[in-house]
């Protein structure tokens, strides 16, 4: 059977979203991130890109470049709550679809041709979102998930595409290489050190050529240029790691704050992994110095979900890892190794208390949320916590860093 892939986008989702709370941001050039210095552009508006400003830009240089800009700090419950709903009608709608992340879905459609065509549906369904949600949304319509995601980003703002069978090809040459999926700014830059600039001109390159300056990715990157791409839509994301971390408005050394939010970080995940019925064997810290060297340890560790196994391990990597009395920009931790399971309880060590007192803690944060209890010392950490389980199945949202 032919496969047909429905690639939609959120156009500017986050700007879309204050838009509809705020009629009054209409045809306003809008930032949504880090209000801060030290934030990052995590969407901003069409008005805004005349003056160069773009997503994952420092907060500073965007106000800088457009200072009318009306700057909004964003909220990711808010966020959440209008993806989920357009998460429900492609659920109704659609037969199997992937959510690649908070703004963009992939849906298969294969087959369905015989019944109502692929493209009629696909832009039913476009207007059914637009109409219930007020939110508006682009759609590419191919035969592979990489030429129906640049095929979406040719039709934005708020439009669709259709790129028939056997004209990807076509399709792609005149486009720039940085529209391929997987080009970021180093590869983009290497390419263009070769004369590369177009997409055609990867086209008529021989793929052991690519091969040799990019390595393995070189290979992708011919046969997404060449409309390839044997990617299935997987319709659930299994998480194979949970991190944290802060990045804080103002440089510190102070190791007391320093320890309260590692023990909140660590407390939280370790409350994420008993939620999911997850448990860890990996778990690493970092931390990055005003000077922006950044450094990381990692530890291997029994399977556990248990604060009290978790924190010591973590302060004692901190205490390993912070040995140059610099100011700390940023700390993080991840816990990776991810297995299903429930936690152990140690013959020896652990109470019955104990173990009735994790199970309280968990219930009153389920029924009141993530930062409802928590221990004396991280209580400093206010902005500690998520939105959602990281284990539902759904993509991490990918907001601006939040800021300590």
């Amino acid at each position: 059977m032919q496969k047909t892939i429905l690639h939609l986008d959120l156009d500017t989702f986050f700007v879309s979203v204050e838009r509809l709370l705020n009629s009054e941001l209409q045809n306003r050039p809008l930032l949504v991130g880090g209000t801060s210095d030290r934030g990052v552009v995590a969407a901003c508006s069409y008005e805004t890109r005349g003056f160069g400003v773009h997503s994952g830009m420092p907060m500073k240089m965007a106000k800088e470049l457009c200072p009318e800009a009306v700057v909004i700090r964003g909220n990711a419950g808010t966020y959440s709550k209008h993806s989920d709903m357009v998460t429900d009608i492609i659920k109704e709608q659609v037969p199997l679809f992937e959510k690649s992340s908070i703004d963009e879905f992939y849906a298969d459609l294969s087959g369905m041709d015989r019944f109502f065509g692929c493209y009629q549906y696909a832009s039913e369904l476009r207007q059914r979102i637009s109409k219930e949600t007020g939110l508006p949304i682009s759609f590419g319509l191919s035969a592979n998930k990489v030429v129906s995601k640049v095929a979406t980003g040719e039709a934005k703002p708020n439009n669709q595409l259709k790129i028939d069978l056997g004209y990807e090809k076509p399709f792609l040459a005149p486009l720039s290489i940085k529209k391929i999926p997987m080009v970021g700014d180093k590869t983009y830059q290497t390419l263009r050190n070769l004369g590369l600039r177009k997409v055609k001109t990867v086209q008529e390159m021989p793929m052991d050529l690519m091969q040799r300056v990019l390595g393995k990715n070189g290979e992708v990157i011919w046969k997404r240029a060449n409309g390839v791409d044997h990617t299935p839509v997987i319709p659930f994301c299994e998480r194979k790691s949970i991190s944290n971390e802060r990045t804080f408005d103002k440089d510190t050394i102070d190791v007391v704050k320093l320890r309260g939010i590692l023990i909140a970080m660590t407390e939280n995940l370790a409350f994420q992994l008993r939620r999911g019925e997850k448990l860890t064997a990996c778990i690493a810290v970092k931390i990055r110095y005003s000077d922006f060297n950044t450094y990381s340890k990692q530890m291997r560790i029994p399977y556990t979900s248990a604060d009290h196994i978790l924190i010591p391990k973590i302060l004692e990597m901190f205490k390993t890892l912070y040995n140059r009395r610099l100011l700390v920009r940023l700390v993080g931790i991840r816990f990776s190794h991810l297995v299903s399971g429930n936690y152990q309880i140690n013959l020896f060590e652990d109470t019955e208390e104990a173990l009735n007192l994790y199970a309280a803690m968990d219930r009153m944060r389920e029924r009141y949320g993530d930062k409802s209890v928590v221990r004396a010392s991280a209580m400093g950490a206010k902005t500690i916590g998520r939105m959602h389980n990281p284990f539902n199945g759904q993509p991490p949202i990918v907001l601006a860093h939040r800021k300590q």
